[in-house]
């Protein structure tokens, strides 16, 4: 087997596109999106006829409501190719706006149904501040379950833990952008600052019994991948599944629950001043929340202008 296939009997490998039709090919579980994908995606001249049309139907409603119709029209694509779930991100200028984020969320999952689609097949993105793991607390609470994004930090993955949120989405690739800016190093294998934090995060998490999922996220390489084999979930670029699909190489565990459990941890809990701190002290984590939230909601005015220009507006 090549090493995709390796790979996919360890841990759930998903797809992180809007590029539905790129997808095909890896035979994925799951599939994740973002703003940035989704614009991607909308300037194919393949994918342009989901964003005219969706306009064309909803044309008297508000630009926020279109983007909400345009990303659940993209994951509904999607779900007709995977059989598990999409993740659908909340705007990012919701970040820090708990209720905001509750009734967008709300609203996402409405639109699903609308389309036949239960929220069993659905998780709704949201950046993890206190604020949206708050939300996505009442929101698991309401049925509705959460993909927690932007995480950089041992405390947010910790007090995402707590709230009881289906899954979260550490940035491996940022984390070692960040430390490779800073310390001019090629990180690479155990060494890399991004594999690091998640195995500590899965670590703890399995040690302590949270049932959050913990799923790799934003990879610069197949070598970030592989040492992060056996962890819950991979969300993976089209690019690096091609590159694990013609890799020829044994892929072998590096995360595995029975291990974590043996751990010799100390339990941590994070309530809100804890965790305001603890993203203040880790320079890593907290500039790189607030670049990741900038640069979605840049691409999300960006989406917006597209659904204007295509409404005539």
């Amino acid at each position: 087997m090549n090493a995709l296939d390796q790979l996919k009997t360890l841990t759930t490998v998903v797809a992180d596109t809007g590029d539905f039709n790129a997808m095909r090919a890896y035979a994925p579980r799951d599939a994740t999106t973002n703003p940035t994908l989704i614009l991607k995606a909308v300037g194919l001249p393949q994918y342009r006829g989901l964003l005219d049309a969706t306009v064309a139907e909803h044309r008297a409603e508000p630009v926020d409501v279109l983007i909400d119709r345009l990303l659940v029209r993209f994951g509904c694509e999607i779900l007709k190719i995977i059989p598990g779930r999409v993740s659908t991100e909340v705007d990012a200028r919701l970040s820090f706006d708990t209720e905001a984020t509750i009734a967008r969320g709300h609203r996402i999952i409405d639109r699903y149904r609308e389309a036949g689609i239960g929220p069993e097949r659905v998780l709704v993105k949201v950046a993890a501040t206190w604020e949206g793991i708050r939300a996505a607390e009442q929101l698991e609470r309401d049925g509705i379950h959460c993909n927690l994004t932007l995480l950089f930090g041992f405390g947010q993955a910790v007090a995402c833990a707590q709230a009881g949120v289906t899954l979260i989405s550490p940035f491996v690739g940022r984390i070692y952008d960040w430390y490779r800016k800073r310390d001019g190093v090629d990180y690479t294998g155990e060494t890399d600052p991004g594999v690091a934090s998640v195995r500590r995060i899965y670590t703890h998490f399995k040690r302590f019994g949270f049932s959050t999922e913990v799923m790799g996220a934003s990879f610069r390489n197949v070598g970030q991948i592989l040492a992060l084999a056996g962890c819950d979930l991979l969300t993976i670029s089209p690019e690096l599944l091609e590159q694990l699909r013609a890799l020829e190489t044994t892929v072998e565990p590096r995360l595995d629950v029975v291990s974590a459990r043996k751990a010799v941890l100390e339990p941590v809990s994070f309530d809100e001043p804890r965790f305001r701190f603890e993203l203040n002290e880790d320079a890593m984590a907290s500039d790189k929340l607030a670049e990741g939230i900038r640069a979605f909601v840049t691409d999300a005015r960006k989406l917006d202008g597209l659904v204007e220009q295509a409404r005539g507006g």
